[in-house]
């Protein structure tokens, strides 16, 4: 397991998140891992959608949604209504390794 790996993995405790981490790198690289393994690339999800995605490892969604926005992995669609899995990360994702326990969505 490599290094990035190991801090991801350390944020979570029996599947759930204990924090977000206030240092943006550690905090890119859970959001990344979470981008990677809740969300698949070329689907549309409702809010509903997103927020249950979301609260699988953490009760506060709305937070966990704002950064994923704020760090364009996920992106709203026009209407304002859905959300996606951002197509320019996909690549940088794809070479991501998950972490122990979780998987990738399919």
């Amino acid at each position: 397991m490599s290094q990035k790996e190991r801090h991801v993995a350390d944020l979570f405790s029996g599947g759930r998140l204990i924090a977000v981490p206030r240092k943006a790198a550690r905090r890119a690289q859970l959001l990344a891992h979470l981008t990677e393994t809740l969300f698949e690339e070329g689907r549309t999800y409702t809010e509903p959608e997103v927020n249950d995605a979301l609260r699988t490892v953490h009760e506060d969604c709305s937070a966990l949604r704002r950064h994923l926005i704020t760090s364009g992995l996920l992106t709203r669609t026009r209407d304002g209504g859905s959300y996606r899995r951002a197509e320019a990360v996909d690549s940088a994702l794809a070479g991501a390794s998950a972490i122990p326990g979780t998987s990738p969505a399919a």
